[in-house]
């Protein structure tokens, strides 16, 4: 379009020109000769002209191109420099940007290879869903896990947990971060579950990371035991020590008997032997925990009686059911639990108890507004010995954890959702068929490890 204008113009003045000739007055040899120079120089003119505007044009087009490939992300294309200074300036930029562009793409392309090959070497499961549930991404630790090793990327996440043990269907479903223990054939596997909320242009999504925890609490419960044994052979040769050198002062004194020291020996013997007694007794507790003696209770009858020790609410309608368990033992259960509470913190009448039916048993929820747990707290809670007060001694949760365990039923622990504070939910069995279900002796080989 714009090679016809010029042109027309150039043609326009030409013949203007050649008009002005044939009309002056001049012999005609010269006219001829001024007519024929008109012509040629104005169409070498044009010529020129229209050469220099192709040229123009076509570097504009591939100007046009080029830009319509940058927004196709395509920095493949680069322009051929012209003679023109000020055109090279302008085809340099556009080169320049996009041989940075391509320097770009690549350094962020190894980027994602390097980071998709930390995520895919993670032993921590991630799941990345929208908001209608449908999984996007899923790394090798989650295909493992519930695929197999099939791709997971566009199944629905819903049907894929169906197949799924019911404690970590329940894990993935929820909107909090907490530790579970679930069954997978005859082995029970420990897990941490963190759920993370984003928008991600523009759309809510989720990503889910699944830890397991089984070998990590494996070691860790082998290296409190070993520390537990030297606390114990410590506190032992603390108190033998003595003993045997009072009794060789005993025995010296025996062949000179002086009544005073004698007794001041045999006082002295008769203190450490009770402070060993106690000390021995205090881990003794632990270790021969007796077979729960499960009967019929009363719900609310139980929770009044439980009122005098530490002051809760009750959240919701209690079942109108009776419940079967051990009271005395889970009565201890509870006012560790609600001590705990107010211990972390939580305000008078902050601390509220809910029970209803579920999984054909009965759940409890302790809640409280206090500090909640940090990260640290939630993966050591299952140690025993484990304890963030200064005089703690790290016992009376993993007792806790005994005792649900040891009537078939479970526990776990986590951060409260609806603000702060920590909620501790545990999980009785319905009444058994026959009165050994679920139950075991102190003898008995351990049962699968719940967290607290």
């Amino acid at each position: 379009m714009r090679q016809r204008k010029v042109t027309a113009c150039l043609l326009a003045l030409g013949l203007l020109t050649l008009a002005a000739l044939a009309l002056a007055e001049l012999p005609v040899g010269p006219k001829l000769l001024a007519l024929l120079l008109t012509v040629l120089v104005y169409g070498l003119l044009g010529y020129w002209v229209r050469a220099s505007l192709k040229q123009q044009e076509i570097l504009l087009d591939a100007l046009a191109d080029g830009l319509s490939s940058l927004h196709d992300r395509d920095y493949s294309i680069s322009i051929a420099e012209p003679r023109e200074a000020r055109l090279r300036r302008l085809v340099a930029g556009y080169n320049g940007l996009g041989s940075k562009l391509r320097s770009q793409r690549q350094e962020l392309h190894q980027r994602e290879l390097l980071l998709d090959t930390v995520i895919q070497a993670s032993p921590l499961a991630m799941l990345l869903t929208n908001a209608t549930g449908t999984i996007l991404y899923g790394n090798l630790a989650a295909r493992q896990l519930f695929a197999g090793g099939r791709k997971l990327e566009g199944l629905a996440l819903a049907p894929l947990l169906e197949s799924q043990p019911a404690a970590l269907r329940e894990a993935l479903e929820s909107t909090r971060d907490q530790l579970f223990t679930t069954q997978f054939g005859d082995d029970a596997h420990v897990f941490h579950v963190s759920h993370r909320q984003f928008l991600l242009n523009g759309q809510p999504h989720r990503l889910r990371l699944l830890k397991q925890l089984t070998r990590e609490l494996n070691a860790q419960e082998v290296a409190v035991w070993k520390k537990v044994i030297r606390v114990i052979a410590h506190e032992i040769n603390n108190s033998v020590a003595p003993i045997a050198s009072l009794a060789q002062s005993g025995q010296r004194l025996a062949q000179q008997p002086e009544p005073e020291q004698l007794q001041r020996v045999f006082t002295a013997i008769d203190d450490r032997m009770q402070h060993l007694s106690q000390f021995v007794e205090g881990y003794s507790r632990f270790a021969k925990l007796p077979k729960p003696r499960p009967a019929m209770v009363d719900w609310r009858r139980f929770l009044e009686s439980l009122r005098a020790v530490s002051p809760f609410t009750v959240e919701d309608v209690l079942p109108s059911g009776a419940a079967w368990f051990d009271e005395s033992q889970l009565e201890q259960v509870m006012i560790n639990l609600l001590k705990n509470a107010t211990e972390a913190g939580s305000p008078a009448g902050e601390t509220s108890v809910r029970v209803y039916g579920h999984r054909g048993g009965w759940t409890v929820e302790v809640r409280d507004r206090g500090s909640g747990m940090t990260a640290e707290v939630l993966t050591n809670a299952l140690l025993p010995f484990y304890s963030t007060k200064p005089a703690g001694s790290g016992l009376g949760l993993t007792l806790c954890r005994e005792i649900i365990e040891a009537h078939g039923g479970t526990l776990e622990a986590g951060n409260r959702t609806d603000g702060q504070g920590a909620v501790v939910r545990l999980w009785l069995p319905p009444p058994p068929t026959s009165t050994d279900y679920g139950l075991r002796s102190s003898d008995e080989p351990e049962s699968i490890q719940t967290p607290y």
